[in-house]
């Protein structure tokens, strides 16, 4: 459990020892959950080992604790005791409760009000995808891959600080790094910064720093195998924000798993079964007597000696993405799923005796109706239908079969960006349908999410600074349901209608690699319903759809390019199938 050490960037269930302050800037990394969400996330413990590894840092790790308050993990120090405050935003939900912890530890909520240090930065997912709303709190936004120039800012700010340079001053001196945004102030968009490494490699894969028993996933290695996803489902912030996609390379992983010496490995990534070295990887593990876990998985991307070796080697448990209610719906959204084998992937884990599925699926779309849910009924059978005939004569097979539904969140750098989102009302409804029509198998349930919740986070999603006094009722303890009384037009205009194909939209302040033009493009065929090919295996510069392959270049991440027969303007032509 505790192989490797801290000279590896692997601390496992060991607390951290702290450096002594003198000569070194103080970090308090925050992240604005509870515990055992913050020791189950790769992006925070990333930043962490970055910070970790320099002698000009003490850093220390915070959460949100069971009172509300910030909990320090590593000494009682208060959150205002640090001159550099990190925040890792990952979810829409982390804005309130970002706010709650800087007011709990007596800062002025505001970044204007501030005169003095600290200085307040915000990283992570929504830092690429739509830090606005919180944008008034923020002194400065890191866009960008901790492991490609964050350190770089942190030296900056750790000379300002020991040569005793105001809070202004010390800004200018990280404005015009790459990745910095200083909202309200930095004028340009700021490009997302991307991790160096060889085209399509991951060269540097996330891997957790601890591992804990109160973690999501207690005494977990996790691991990342890919980055980024080449399939542009329209739906899926990751498969936008985190291009180009990026695989490991299966003796790396074998490296940090032989320095660390875990019990279990969790295996994340946006497209596992997309990984050439999946079942040789998992294979050596077994040998070596450590236990793995894997996401969410890719059910047409399955063959049965995989599922064979997962039952064989104790996995019980499988999920699978439907995403749709119908083949319509999941075309359009380019969710490009062969059902049959899909179906037969579901009729060979009820074979093997797997205990239970969990199938997820995404209610919500634009004009998804009653068609659509009659085909998800009839699909539901099915799946029944090739769950009995698997378990064949034998009593057991396939316990349980669960559709956990989420709503769809329009979110900023997709395809969707321009899509209305259903009243709350119509959200539960399709719920309820969904209900009824799961109720009618035996052995299958359904679970889901709260519709109200779903367009808060929309809202925080698709929003900007205009937010931010909702944000402060909400992080002095207000509920959603009395914050957005007196606010409907607000809601309406970020929420209830279809945008404007010219409309420009607060996120655009940042520049994540994909263009717009793409985007655009790419919501005009979900509405005709026609797919996209995924990214091709032959590099960014070979395919030039989406516009990363200009946003590499001037990175300088991408090798030469092959032109193919079709050039850059293409992207331009007008629909001519």
């Amino acid at each position: 459990m505790n192989g490797g050490s801290p000279s590896d960037g692997y601390w496992g269930r060991r607390a951290p020892t702290l450096r002594e302050r003198g000569g070194r800037l103080p970090v308090a990394l925050v992240f604005p959950e509870l515990e055992d969400s913050a020791l189950a996330t790769l992006g925070w413990q990333v930043v962490y080992r970055l910070l970790a590894s320099s002698d000009a840092f003490v850093v220390e790790r915070f959460c949100l604790g069971p009172d509300t308050a910030p909990l320090g993990l590593d000494s009682p120090r208060p959150l205002s005791d640090f001159p550099l405050i990190c925040l890792s935003l990952n979810f829409e939900g982390d804005l309130p409760v970002a706010l709650a912890l800087l007011e709990q530890s007596g800062l002025p909520l505001r970044a204007a009000d501030r005169t003095e240090w600290p200085l307040v930065m915000a990283g992570g997912p929504l830092a690429f995808l739509n830090p606005f709303p919180l944008g008034p709190a923020l002194d400065f936004v890191f866009v960008g891959e901790a492991e490609a120039g964050f350190l770089d800012i942190g030296h900056v700010l750790a000379r300002a600080w020991l040569n005793g340079l105001d809070r202004s001053r010390a800004l200018d001196a990280v404005a015009e790094l790459p990745g910095v945004l200083l909202p309200g102030h930095t004028q340009r968009p700021v490009s997302r910064v991307l991790a160096p490494g060889p085209p399509g490699i991951l060269e540097r894969p996330a891997f957790s720093a601890f591992v804990s028993p109160v973690s999501r996933f207690p005494d977990m290695l996790l691991l990342e195998v890919n980055r980024g996803c080449p399939y542009g489902c329209r739906f899926c912030a990751a498969g936008f924000m985190y291009r180009p996609p990026r695989q490991a390379r299966l003796a790396d992983l074998q490296d940090i798993v032989q320095t660390t010496s875990p019990r279990r490995v969790g295996l994340v990534g946006t497209a596992l079964t997309d990984w050439p070295d999946l079942l040789p990887f998992l294979r050596w593990l077994h040998d070596r007597k450590t236990g793995f876990s894997l996401s969410s998985l890719r059910a047409d991307g399955l063959d049965y000696p995989f599922l064979e070796f997962m039952r064989r080697t104790g996995t019980r448990s499988l999920t699978f993405a439907l995403e749709g209610s119908s083949s319509r719906l999941r075309r359009a959204m380019n969710k490009n799923l062969d059902e049959n084998r899909f179906l037969q992937a579901v009729a060979w884990v009820s074979q093997l005796k797997f205990n239970h599925l969990k199938i997820y699926l995404i209610l919500g779309w634009p004009d998804e109706g009653s068609e659509d849910m009659a085909e998800l009924d009839a699909f539901l059978q099915r799946i029944q239908d090739v769950r009995t005939q698997g378990r064949g004569n034998r009593s057991q097979g396939l316990e349980l079969v669960t559709v956990s539904a989420s709503f769809l969140v329009p979110k900023p750098w997709t395809p969707m960006q321009w899509a209305p989102m259903p009243s709350e009302e119509d959200l539960a409804g399709l719920f309820q349908h969904l209900k009824r029509m799961v109720s009618r198998h035996r052995g299958m349930k359904c679970s889901g999410e709260n519709p109200f919740q779903a367009r808060v986070q929309a809202l925080l999603a698709r929003g900007d600074e205009r937010l931010f006094p909702l944000l402060e009722l909400a992080a002095d303890g207000s509920s959603w349901k009395k914050i957005l009384k007196g606010h409907e037009d607000l809601v309406t205009e970020l929420l209830d209608r279809q945008r404007d194909p010219d409309e420009i939209f607060a996120w655009e302040r940042l520049d994540i690699g994909v263009n717009r033009v793409h985007l655009w493009r790419e919501w005009e065929r979900f509405t005709a319903g026609r797919p996209t090919p995924p990214c091709p295996e032959t590099g960014c510069l070979s395919c030039r759809r989406c516009g990363l392959d200009d946003h590499l270049r001037a990175s300088g991440l991408e090798n030469e390019p092959q032109i193919f027969a079709e050039d850059i303007h293409a992207l331009h032509r007008p629909e001519t199938s």
